[in-house]
């Protein structure tokens, strides 16, 4: 060690080593885009691994809930456990399969036709606009910059289509590759679960032995705060974004409105995203409306525009509690930061990793330059004896 030490203060070993890491760092810029190509070799390969890991963190709340309440009578916590995470797996399935036959048919039906009439809806359309075109002039009003715009809409639907006719092969390719995929990852997804217990516990172990105790523990606070907000986030997301699908399909079914399964599919995925997940949700369903009958899109946007304030200032504050105490300015940042970074999942995620990064800041960098702050001042004598923290008399705060 003291060969090593003396070796190493010597100036042209430090010269040379220097050289050394700026030619190799030259080197990894220069071939950056075989590091990208590698790192998504590496991510094609993992990536099912990635679904089931996802998938297991989904289910994973269901399991102890399962375990906490129907199974609590069971003395062996493995056997337990492993009962827990069959009832979950056998109720997602029936779950998976009552979905598919109630609503996959209909989807598919209302795809179908829509595809098949969108000739027609377009010519209805077209003629919509000429007539207004013509009732506008008649009462000199010129509306023939919106029905320009609106003919540029409808021609550009037109092209598109008829472009990407043949692309029905591609589609049901990748769709096969996204299946294959899932079902590849739900299996990993059962054995994460089943072997929850011996993985945290190596991962545990593994902590341990690289970090000091106090490190290890306020880690094991942080991320297990991280867990709670991101869970309380999903799981309640998932049932909103169930709730408002499900009031919009019953809105569509009374009012006798077309492609009911179509659209309400799409406004409960799209309610998932915050911020601008209603919003394209109502533009793709007012659209589609549109091109059948005007007058059911306008209804359909009066009733979105309710339901979403019924949804954001009463069934989401309900749903979600203090989880989201985060300015929206914060959130909209994080939308459009993480939505750049991660695309879609990272918009999904936008609202939880603001929430975390919240609390980082308050609780932990804030917390610590206070404390900084108090122990300059401190040092410096500012702070007098005998008084708090904010300047108060001891005495005075006593009576």
């Amino acid at each position: 060690m003291k060969i090593h030490k003396e070796l190493f203060d010597r100036q042209w070993v430090r010269i040379t080593l220097s050289l050394c890491a700026a030619v190799l760092f030259y080197v990894c810029l220069s071939h950056i885009n075989l590091l990208f190509i590698a790192i998504g070799q590496i991510w094609k390969v993992t990536y099912p691994v990635f679904i089931g890991l996802v998938i297991a963190y989904i289910l994973n709340p269901l399991v102890r809930l399962i375990r906490k309440s129907l199974l609590r009578g069971m003395k062996r916590p493995k056997a337990a456990w492993g009962a827990s995470v069959a009832v979950t797996i056998i109720l997602v399935i029936v779950l998976l399969v009552l979905l598919l036959v109630a609503l996959i048919p209909q989807v598919i039906k209302s795809i179908g036709e829509f595809m098949g009439n969108i000739g027609l809806y377009v010519e209805q359309l077209d003629g919509l606009l000429n007539n207004l075109t013509h009732s506008a002039s008649q009462h000199n009003i010129d509306v023939s910059g919106i029905t320009s715009f609106g003919q540029k809409i409808l021609d550009t639907i037109s092209t598109y289509l008829t472009k990407n006719s043949g692309g029905v092969l591609g589609t049901v390719q990748v769709v096969g590759s996204g299946v294959m995929n899932g079902v590849i990852g739900f299996i990993l997804s059962i054995y994460f679960l089943l072997d929850k217990e011996r993985l945290m516990k190596g991962a545990g172990r593994f902590n341990r032995l690289i970090m000091s105790e106090k490190h290890f523990n306020e880690g094991f606070v942080f991320w297990s705060r991280c867990n709670d907000i991101c869970t309380r986030f999903i799981g309640f997301d998932i049932i909103d974004g169930l709730i408002i699908g499900l009031a919009n399909c019953v809105f569509m079914m009374i009012a006798g409105m077309p492609y009911n399964a179509l659209i309400s599919v799409v406004v409960g995925v799209t309610n998932l995203a915050p911020t601008f997940g209603p919003l394209v949700g109502a533009v793709i369903g007012a659209f589609i409306l549109l091109l059948v009958n005007p007058w059911y899109a306008l209804a359909f946007l009066i009733f979105t525009i309710c339901l979403q304030t019924v949804d954001g200032y009463i069934l989401k504050p309900k749903l979600f509690g203090g989880t989201l105490g985060v300015p929206g300015l914060w959130i909209l940042i994080c939308i459009i930061v993480f939505g750049r970074m991660w695309g879609v999942a990272g918009i999904l995620l936008s609202i939880p990793l603001a929430a975390i990064l919240d609390f980082i800041y308050h609780d932990y960098i804030l917390t610590r330059l206070q404390r900084r702050h108090a122990k300059s001042g401190a040092a410096d004598g500012n702070v007098r004896p005998g008084t708090g923290r904010d300047g108060e008399d001891d005495g005075e705060k006593r009576q």
